[in-house]
């Protein structure tokens, strides 16, 4: 009883190691600024001021930013995950000269960080006329190596004989990984999508340096302009913009988290 006792201490600690700051982010998107900067920190606030949430709006063009991160997001998630699961499919069931080679080198750009790559794609974006544009913000981000070896891995765990009956019937390549495989890799796929989803709503370098105008601007470079208008005082808007990019995924998160444990644990049971 002792051990279990600790145990739930421990989790109960890391959970507001996790939780503490989300809780103030919310709470204090709700506060009068007067509530932020007191001592003892008031942790519920006495009179809730909705009104944030609307000086957070008017004090940047916010529709524009939600109408961008939204077009990029599933633009570019869609995009991202087509490429990584057609990836993961050629490197899991066809066969081709230095395929293993190929996929090393996949691994390698996993180990690349992404700030490596932004000049020479901000280099390319620029000859073809794309600054400040869709494509310039989503074509050079359709490939994940992250994505793709997580969908290849979980390919190889699926029973052949499946795939192989489905060749037997006369059917394709891709009639198998619509028909057959992607049923089969529900979990993972919501797993990868969520994830992709995520990193293409948060991003902030890219769409910082390849945009130039305030109308191209997606959420996450959208607070950065909040701050420069509210300064550091005014906590409270500040903090009910950040709630405003940061509910939709929460919420999408909320929604998909079965999808995602189940897929975490069905690859971690077949290995």
């Amino acid at each position: 009883m002792k051990v279990r006792a600790v145990q739930y201490v421990v989790l109960l600690g890391v959970a507001a190691i996790f939780l503490g700051p989300l809780y103030w982010l919310i709470s204090a998107a709700v506060k009068q600024p007067a509530e932020i900067y007191q001592w003892p920190p008031v942790w519920w606030p006495d009179d809730f001021t909705w009104g944030n949430f609307k000086l957070a709006w008017e004090a940047a063009p916010f529709d524009r930013f939600f109408v961008n991160s939204t077009v990029i997001t599933v633009i570019g998630t869609l995009l991202k995950v087509a490429n990584a699961v057609l990836t993961a499919y050629a490197f899991a069931y066809l066969r081709f000269p230095f395929k293993k080679v190929l996929f090393l080198l996949i691994l390698g750009a996993m180990m690349v960080p992404g700030h490596v790559t932004l000049l020479p794609n901000y280099l390319t974006v620029a000859s073809l006329g794309w600054i400040n544009t869709y494509a310039g913000l989503i074509i050079p981000g359709i490939g994940s190596a992250f994505a793709t070896f997580l969908m290849r891995q979980h390919f190889l765990t699926l029973p052949g004989e499946v795939t192989d009956a489905a060749a037997v019937d006369g059917a394709g390549h891709l009639r198998t990984l619509w028909r057959v495989v992607l049923p089969m890799s529900r979990p993972m796929l919501v797993t990868v999508v969520v994830i992709t989803a995520v990193e293409e709503w948060n991003n902030f370098v890219w769409p910082l340096i390849v945009t130039n105008t305030a109308s191209m601007r997606t959420l996450p470079v959208g607070l950065l302009i909040l701050k420069d208008e509210e300064g550091l005082a005014n906590w409270g808007t500040i903090m009910a913009g950040t709630l405003l990019v940061l509910a939709p995924m929460l919420l999408i998160f909320l929604f998909a988290q079965r999808y995602i444990v189940g897929g975490i644990t069905q690859g971690a049971l077949k290995g």
